[in-house]
C-alpha cells in the first residue's frame, strides 16, 4: 500500500491519455524510494470527437493553423463544459465522474491514512475547483446546482463498480485527506472576472493541513494569480510566480518568453522541485525523508 497519491487533470486542447508519464518519470527519480502512487483524471474523451470534426470542416484551410487548432479545441473544452451544466448528462457532470473514478481508484492503493495531492493545469483547474466546490457544499449539507455531488451515491456504479461507496469513500473523494493543491497556467479569473468581487468565493478548505500553490508565467495569458480575486482567495491560495520553460536553450529561445509558456509549466524544473517538495512532505516521517 502506498503512503501518498498524487491525481493529475490537464488542461485545455488536444491531450493525450499519456499527458504525465515524462513528469512521473522525473519524480520517480527525485522521490524514488518513496511508496508513491501516480493517477490521471482524463477528460478530453468528452470533447475531442465533435472538436476534430469542426477542426476538419472549417480549419484545414485556414492561415495559423497551429494557433487557431489550440483556440479551438482550447476555448471548445472550455464552452463544453459550462454548457447546460445542470442536466444529468452533460459534460461538466461527466468530468466530475472523471475525477470521481480517479480518486477512487488512488484510495484503493493507499493505505488507512494515506494522503492525497493534486495537480492540475489550465481548465483542469477549474474544473477541479468546480469538483471541489459541489463536494464541500455537499458536505455542508447544500445541494450543489450541478454535478454529481448533487446526490453521489446515486453514480456509485461509474465510480466504484460493484463495490458499494462508503462513508470513508465518500469522504476521500471530496477531499478529507487532500493536503496539497498545485495549479499550473491557471484560467480561473477568466470565468469569474465578470463577478463581484464579493461574489468570487473558493471552494471551502477540505482540510485542516490543506494548502494551494498557485505557478504562473507572467508571459502566460492564460495563466493567472489567484490571491488577488478576492479575500476569500487571498486565504486560500499562495501565487508563485515563475519562468515556465521546458529547459534548455531552445525552450528559452523560443517560449520561455512568450504565451507559448503556457504548455511548459510541467517541463519546468522548478516545478518538478516544488512538487517533489510537497509530496515528501505529505510522506509519513518514517519514511526518512525530508523536503
Amino acid at each position: 500500500m502506498k503512503s501518498v497519491a498524487l491525481v493529475t487533470i490537464h488542461g485545455m486542447g488536444e491531450t493525450q491519455p499519456d499527458y504525465a508519464d515524462k513528469l512521473f518519470a522525473r519524480l520517480q527519480q527525485s522521490v524514488s524510494t518513496a511508496p508513491l502512487y501516480y493517477g490521471t483524471v482524463y477528460y478530453q474523451d468528452l470533447l475531442q470527437y465533435n472538436e476534430q470534426r469542426v477542426w476538419q470542416a472549417t480549419g484545414t484551410r485556414l492561415r495559423w493553423s497551429k494557433l487557431r487548432r489550440f483556440m479551438l479545441f482550447g476555448f471548445a473544452d472550455a464552452a463544453a463544459l459550462e454548457h447546460r451544466k445542470e442536466h444529468p448528462h452533460s459534460l461538466y457532470h461527466y468530468s466530475q465522474l472523471k475525477i470521481a473514478r480517479a480518486l477512487y481508484l488512488a484510495k484503493q492503493q493507499l493505505t488507512a491514512d494515506g494522503k492525497l495531492v493534486l495537480l492540475a493545469h489550465s481548465l483542469g483547474c477549474h474544473v477541479l475547483s468546480c469538483y471541489l466546490w459541489d463536494a464541500q457544499q455537499a458536505k455542508a449539507g447544500l445541494k450543489p446546482a450541478a454535478g454529481i455531488w448533487r446526490d453521489i451515491k446515486r453514480y456509485q456504479a461509474a465510480i466504484s463498480g460493484d463495490n458499494l461507496l462508503t462513508e470513508e469513500d465518500i469522504a476521500f473523494l471530496r477531499g478529507d485527506r487532500l493536503v496539497s493543491l498545485i495549479t499550473t497556467g491557471c484560467n480561473i479569473p477568466i470565468f469569474v472576472a465578470a463577478h463581484a468581487m464579493e461574489q468570487i468565493i473558493p471552494f471551502t478548505k477540505p482540510s485542516s493541513t490543506f494548502i494551494w500553490h498557485n505557478y504562473y508565467d507572467k508571459d502566460d495569458v492564460l495563466g493567472w494569480p489567484l490571491a488577488e480575486l478576492s479575500d476569500g482567495y487571498a486565504a486560500l491560495v499562495t501565487d508563485i510566480e515563475v519562468n515556465a520553460s521546458g529547459g534548455g536553450f531552445f525552450s528559452w529561445l523560443t517560449a520561455s518568453w512568450n504565451p507559448l509558456s503556457h504548455n511548459l509549466y510541467w517541463q519546468d524544473q522548478a516545478i518538478t522541485k516544488a512538487l517533489s517538495e510537497q509530496l515528501t512532505a505529505a510522506l509519513p516521517a518514517a519514511s526518512g525523508l525530508t523536503p
